[in-house]
């Protein structure tokens, strides 16, 4: 009776029994229980920390999800998912603990499922952070064929006197840029109208040829939490932003004190050849493109003019490309663009 109703609870079962195999390869010490528990428990670590703060977020892919759809591709989707909840939770200094994650569908296909949970996997492998539970879904109507949903939930932990909450930012600061993956998760609304709009096809060559157009849009979204965990034990950061939806401009100004500013040179670092693409195919005011993608910069240190130099060292020594990006400014309000190298 269930399954006429669209319903099926063997494929439910199946589900979980594929996905088990990636949910191990996530675990830390601290978790507690078995997959299927009505709840997932992990033993807080409390011996690390005297005043410990846990830093939580939530997020999802947007519209990124038709791309994935569109190409049969689910195996890199639950990589942004869990990139956008650790990212932010990562610009208060607090290292990711566990995940959670919510998949949802009209008709549950195991073998999807399980594509899109090893993608979570593999984030929560990349971010260091246990996945233990989570929802899968299934709501006969609520979705189109072949369409389905996911969202995820992350807990971190910061000492209270190491979190990082743009206090410590001042004048003359400067602005360190992480490069991006690609447009990670934000602003595929305008992607997939400009692609539509002006003939072109996911399947086409994209570049030098090697990969496609919707394998390059389907990049996923880069996770920096290693590298910037790696890097708090060296230095003093005064300020963290994920650049996400809204892009540098809006991003920036939410970690800076009241009276700073931020003035970002341009030509600081290399525009991607995709952010290229997308402006070749309509003309675009700067607003509107450093609003609605990240540009090439996806995470941004705020540190001392003094140690700016050694963190970008220290960074690629980790394995990022980072770049001088601008300085924060009294007097400014948001952030204004130029291309004065002198800012470097």
């Amino acid at each position: 009776m269930y399954r006429a109703a669209g319903v099926d609870i063997d494929a439910g079962n199946e589900t979980v029994e594929r996905i088990k195999p990636h949910v191990l390869r996530t675990l830390r010490k601290e978790v507690l229980g078995g997959i299927g528990s009505f709840g997932g428990g992990f033993l807080f670590p409390s011996d690390r920390y005297q005043e410990p703060v846990l830093v939580s977020g939530t997020d999802g892919v947007g519209t990124k999800l038709k791309l994935a759809f569109a190409l049969h591709q689910h195996d890199t989707i639950g990589i942004d998912a869990v990139a956008m909840c650790v990212n932010d939770i990562l610009t208060s200094g607090a290292e990711p603990l566990f995940f959670l994650d919510y998949f949802a569908t009209g008709k549950l296909h195991p073998e999807v499922a399980e594509q899109v949970v090893k993608g979570i996997a593999d984030g929560c492998v990349a971010s260091g952070a246990a996945l233990i539970g989570g929802e899968t879904a299934e709501m006969p109507g609520m979705y189109g064929a072949g369409e389905y949903d996911i969202a995820g939930f992350a807990v971190g932990v910061v000492e209270r006197e190491m979190m990082i909450d743009g206090h410590l930012v001042q004048a003359g600061d400067q602005v360190i840029g992480l490069a991006s993956s690609g447009p990670h998760s934000n602003g595929y609304s305008l992607i997939r109208k400009l692609v539509e709009d002006h003939g072109h096809f996911y399947d086409e060559p994209f570049g030098d040829g090697t990969k496609t157009l919707g394998q390059e849009l389907l990049t996923p979204t880069k996770i920096y939490v290693k590298s910037i965990l790696s890097l708090l034990s060296t230095v003093s950061i005064h300020a963290m932003a994920h650049i996400t939806g809204g892009g540098l401009l809006e991003n920036i100004p939410r970690v800076l004190p009241e009276g700073l500013g931020c003035v970002l040179d341009q030509s600081a670092w290399p525009v991607p050849p995709i952010f290229q693409w997308l402006q070749s195919l309509q003309e675009m005011d700067e607003q509107t493109l450093f609003r609605t993608w990240n540009m090439g910069i996806g995470f941004v240190l705020v540190v001392s003019r003094t140690d700016a130099v050694r963190v970008v060292e220290a960074l690629s020594h980790l394995g990022e490309a980072a770049f001088i990006i601008g300085q924060i400014e009294s007097g400014v309000s948001g952030v204004i663009l130029t291309s004065d190298k002198n800012l470097r």
